[in-house]
């Protein structure tokens, strides 16, 4: 029966693939197209008389007075887009993969030609690997979107791509499925993220509150056009940021016909549009659903996870000078769970061990652009929304309100106001702007964090903890920045000076901006043509989770409010050999002030926020430190003939204070980062990928075994013995992941066949240990110590520890159609 099934599923597959194939004219000309915009970077004036050559080839073009380009009847297949003039700097774009299912369209920004009053050339090269500018001249890196699509086991999810990147970490132990983005051995909830300039706070579904990370990224990849990782020297307009600033450009829609793409895997569908909707008006949209919880179902797991999301574009060219832009992006996420038809130790502890969840997210927002004499204002207005619901009793399978230990019912809400303007005078480049965001918080919150412990008559000696409260807490946030820099010394040495300060309403908080007044410099210095050197120094301010602001405990208890402080020292040196070669090595030191502390656990919540739920209903104080120290070398080569790659080591060391005064290593604190991503273009459309990340032992705190027994009937887990936090080690994580593409281009309509193998040497990934009790041999109830049934305080249950390894070997087939 079960071949017969697989037999008839291989035959609708090729049905499918012949009635693709079938119904296109594959005898009509075959050709792929390019457009779109260039523009001055400093003043993002349109760039008339540029000239737009394709590589491999003779195509070229010139824009027109509008900055417009378009090339048409290229042959599909991967490409070099170079732009140059008279007066600006070259730029190449590499691997860009133009098919006859979709015209791509780029939006290109050229910088003005440094002046040479000396041998040496700065800057004038047509390096296609430079990513540093005078703001930001070191710890930035950039990804384009051929570099996330065709990323092996990245499952087309941002979060994960950049995992190949120096100093980025995915999560406890490595191997763990999460996108807990780990920045420099900094927490997750320490990295902020725009798109198109419209703060997103939430970019992966399944999130964390209070930290910011989760199992599956949000954003369409077919959206993104380029993506800038800042891991220090941040530019001033970038706030409540202590790790890194992402900023997810977008592409603009097709002017010239109605596109789109149609996406099938093993774990999800989605489909992607973008057009004209008029004259001076373009769109992208897309939808996407996931079907993992028949898959998940098919194997027997017990947990259900089901998510959609949804996310737009709309540019609308008012006039020469003004640009509006509206964007959106949504999400629905519910995490249940159902017994499993073969129990087992594993599968039962999973169900009792999490909460289910149920949340929904978006974020809306609208950026004016208008350009003036001197350079540009933006102007935008966002708001964006989480709502968490989390439930979790003492049988998550069968759930009685008598029996819950946890819930969450919380809304926040954040409505901005962002201005900034940039002007160029001569040499100089000066920003500065302001932001405004009105908060409205609700939470609703309850946890038996501790049982009681009682003595042999039932007297109780230590106090429960638990925590029920329900606060709505609303206040202003405000900030304002400033940012100059400008080249000297023979246009060699390159200095940025920026200062923003930050502050707010809260009653909790701190209202004046002076208390986070937060400088920055960054300064680099051309050697010569291909050898640069820069340093950076920078204090940076985060407010604490609207979690820990809110939380009201036992008194009229309220948290403190104070802005977690980071300062960072960065140097490095930049090679550029060739104009697709680059090579980077970086020192850096980060020290932490006013971390908070759990009073509960006595640990930092930097330890905290690999979970699901939410980080900060508890009690907290706020003279925790850190520091974090570091080295990361990168190397990276761009698309050359057909072969390009990147590779990168960072070796580190991540230690933050619990309520003791003393340093111990974070949970993150792995010491060694590897990571390589290759690529190989074999012809006829066939592409090769390979990925290789080895992270270095992880550490982990051991159970307290005694108060383990007694509390994991109410909690479904062990409870850790904090006063050895991070005293042991997991093996170290290593893992492969292969990815195989091929296209078939006919007539306005590709198709891609890709093979996606996630950990294909099935490396075993060690995860903590599950502290859980002995169960009977069909796994319907705990063993005891009196055969009696387990009291509810574990005296009679038997303790046992479960292994936590994974390595599953997770091939993916799917499908790309583009039209």
């Amino acid at each position: 029966m079960r071949l017969d099934m697989q037999q008839k599923f291989k035959n609708s597959i090729l049905v499918l693939f012949s009635a693709l194939a079938g119904a296109i004219n594959i005898h009509a000309q075959v050709t792929g197209a390019i457009g779109g915009t260039i523009v001055n970077r400093n003043n993002q004036q349109p760039l008339a008389g540029i000239t737009i050559e394709v590589k491999p080839g003779e195509k070229k073009s010139i824009s027109d007075s509008l900055g417009n380009f378009r090339i048409v009847g290229i042959q599909p297949g991967s490409y070099s887009i170079s732009f140059s003039a008279v007066g600006y700097q070259s730029k190449t774009i590499s691997n860009l993969v133009l098919t006859s299912g979709n015209e791509t369209s780029l939006q290109v920004e050229l910088e003005p030609e440094i002046k040479q009053l000396s041998t040496i050339v700065v800057s004038s090269r047509k390096n296609t690997a430079k990513v540093a500018t005078i703001e930001s001249p070191l710890s930035i890196q950039r990804l384009t979107t051929e570099d996330i699509k065709a990323n092996p086991g990245g499952n087309f999810d941002i979060s994960k791509v950049i995992q190949s990147l120096p100093g980025v970490g995915g999560g406890i132990g490595g191997g763990s499925f999460r996108n807990d983005i780990i920045i420099r051995g900094g927490s997750p909830s320490e990295n902020v993220f725009y798109l198109d300039g419209i703060e997103v706070p939430i970019i992966n579904h399944f999130n964390t509150q209070g930290s910011g990370g989760g199992p599956q990224g949000i954003l369409n990849v077919s959206f993104i056009e380029d993506v800038r990782l800042s891991t220090s020297a941040f530019d001033a307009r970038y706030d409540n940021t202590l790790s890194s600033v992402f900023q997810f450009k977008q592409k603009n829609g097709n002017t010239n016909r109605v596109q789109g793409n149609f996406r099938l895997s093993a774990s999800e569908v989605a489909a992607t549009f973008d057009g004209p909707l008029s004259k001076k008006t373009t769109f992208l949209a897309s939808a996407r659903r996931s079907y993992l919880q028949l898959l998940f179902k098919a194997l027997d797991l017990p947990i259900r996870p089901n998510y959609w999301d949804f996310q737009f574009k709309t540019t609308t060219k008012i006039d020469k000078k003004t640009t509006l832009t509206f964007l959106g992006i949504g999400a629905i996420d519910e995490f249940k769970f159902e017994a499993p038809r073969e129990a087992t130790p594993e599968k039962l502890y999973v169900i009792n061990s999490n909460p289910g969840i149920n949340q929904w997210s978006y974020t809306i927002g609208a950026t004016l652009k208008r350009l003036t004499n001197k350079g540009f204002i933006n102007f935008s207005i966002s708001r964006n929304t989480l709502d968490n619901r989390a439930d979790k009793y003492l049988n998550n399978d069968k759930p009685l309100e008598s029996e819950r230990t946890f819930r969450i019912q919380s809304n926040e809400t954040e409505n901005k106001l962002r201005l900034d303007v940039n002007n160029t005078y001569g040499d100089w480049k000066l920003s500065f702007g302001a932001v405004a965001q009105i908060i409205d918080f609700d939470n609703n919150f309850f946890q038996v964090f501790r049982q009681p412990v009682k003595d042999a008559q039932g007297n109780i000696i230590v106090p429960g903890i638990i925590f029920n409260y329900n606060r709505e807490l609303n206040f202003l946030r405000y900030g304002t920045f400033a940012q100059v820099g400008r080249r000297i010394f023979n246009n060699r040495l390159g200095l940025s000076l920026g200062v923003r300060a930050d502050a707010n309403t809260a009653k909790n908080g701190n209202n004046n901006l002076f208390n986070q007044l937060s400088p920055r410099v960054s300064v680099s210095y051309a050697i010569n043509d291909k050898w640069n050197i820069s340093s950076s120094y920078g204090l940076y301010y985060r407010l604490p989770s609207y979690t820990q602001l809110a939380f009201l405990g036992q008194n009229g208890f309220t948290n403190p409010g104070e802005y977690i402080k980071s300062t960072h020292w960065v140097g490095g040196f930049e090679f550029l050999p060739f104009s697709t070669t680059r090579f980077t090595i970086e020192g850096f030191y980060k020290k932490y002030n006013n971390y908070p502390i759990s009073i509960p656990d006595g640990i930092s919540l930097a330890n905290k926020g690999t979970e699901f739920g939410a980080v900060g209903n508890e009690p907290v104080t706020q003279d925790g430190k850190g520091r974090v120290w570091g080295i990361e070398f990168f190397a990276q080569q761009k698309l050359t003939k057909r072969f390009f790659g990147v590779l990168s080591y960072t070796f580190y060391k991540s230690e933050f204070t619990g309520a003791n005064g003393q340093y111990a290593p974070a949970s993150w604190d792995n010491r060694h980062l590897i990571s390589t991503t290759l690529g190989y273009k074999l012809g006829r459309n066939w592409e090769l990928g390979l990925k290789f990340r080895y992270q270095g032992a992880a550490p982990y705190t051991p159970y307290n075994l005694e108060q383990s027994q007694l509390n994991y009937l109410t909690l479904g887990t062990g409870v850790f013995n904090f006063n050895a936090i991070n005293s042991l080690r997991l093996p170290a994580f290593h893992s492969g992941d292969l990815r195989i593409d091929k296209k078939w281009n006919y007539r306005n309509t590709t198709l891609d066949l890709f093979l996606d193998i996630t950990n294909f040497y099935s490396s075993k990934s060690a995860g903590v240990p599950f502290y859980t009790f002995k169960r009977t041999a069909d796994n319907t109830a705990f063993l005891s110590t009196n055969s009696n049934p387990v009291q509810l305080d574990g005296k009679n249950a038997i303790p046992i520890l479960l292994d936590n390894n994974d390595g599953t070997l997770l091939p993916t087939i799917g499908i790309i159609l583009e039209f």
